[in-house]
């Protein structure tokens, strides 16, 4: 069982920064991928940025690629999102998601590839 919790959101204007946290519980968290995802009202729920469970590597929808630095730290059992340069299209609900699978790395940006997720944390970018 691994339980998420998301925080770091708020309200900001275009050009800002935000850096997202999620702390997991549970002892599988360093050998899952853990990711980001965002939901826009009226929207579907999209991948934003992945990381694998060493961190070696990482993945990053192209709306948010040069902006944006997921990273995580294992003795913490928490997942970061630096986002930068913010944009009013960056307004969404962001869920953090823990892999099913451990020490896997396939099809990161699928959420069907994902058991455990957050209650998400609102970013609001005012233009």
């Amino acid at each position: 069982q691994v339980q998420l919790v998301e925080s770091g959101g708020g309200l900001v204007q275009a050009g800002a920064s935000l850096r997202l946290s999620c702390a997991a519980s549970g002892r599988t968290f360093s050998s899952k991928t853990m990711a980001w995802f965002r939901q826009a009202p009226g929207k579907e729920r999209e991948f934003v940025a992945a990381i694998s469970f060493s961190g070696g590597r990482t993945s990053y929808a192209d709306s948010v690629k040069g902006r944006s630095t997921i990273s995580r730290d294992n003795a913490k059992n928490t997942v970061y999102l630096q986002m930068n340069i913010l944009k009013p299209e960056d307004t969404a609900v962001y869920y953090c998601a823990a892999f099913r699978r451990m020490w896997d790395w396939v099809n990161v940006d699928s959420s069907v590839e994902y058991d455990y997720w957050g209650q998400g944390t609102q970013v609001t970018v005012s233009s």
